[in-house]
């Protein structure tokens, strides 16, 4: 009897550690999560303190164009978003991964009738909070209805 109820006892210990650590890694990516929509709906609103709340203030943006790399500043970024302006853009999170401190987060962005932009983070937890780090990204052109007749 002794050993059934010591069987039972580990597997609860070990049940309520795995509920400890799943709980953990879903909150650190509902952190991450909260951060790159502050990216997503800040630029989408016209929100420039959701866009600082969400960057790191070394944040760099990347871009390659042809066989140049094009670098701003997160404040150059932020510079273009004009408060209470709207933009027609649709995001959403493709891909969140993380270890500890450091994650890696894959975004897309529609730009109805203009663009559909795929954006790749760099994230760190810094200060008790993620913030995103660096941006690179690539875009391809929004598919025309009329191309496919």
């Amino acid at each position: 009897m002794r050993i059934i109820l010591l069987v039972v006892s580990l597997l609860l210990i070990i049940n309520t550690g795995t509920n400890a650590q799943s709980q953990k890694e879903k909150s650190e990516i509902d952190q991450i999560s909260e951060t790159l929509m502050d990216y997503i709906e800040g630029t989408a609103n016209g929100e420039p303190e959701r866009l600082r709340r969400a960057f790191h203030p070394k944040f760099n943006l990347y871009l390659a164009e042809g066989d140049s790399l094009r670098t701003r500043s997160g404040e150059e970024y932020i510079a273009n978003i004009k408060p209470g302006q709207k933009a027609n853009r649709i995001g959403r999170i493709v891909s969140i991964d993380y270890e500890k401190d450091a994650a890696t987060a894959k975004a897309e962005i529609v730009v109805p009738n203009w663009r559909i932009f795929t954006d790749y983070f760099l994230l760190i937890k810094y200060k008790g909070s993620w913030k995103i780090v660096q941006k690179s990204y690539t875009w391809r052109k929004y598919p025309d209805p009329a191309e496919k007749k």
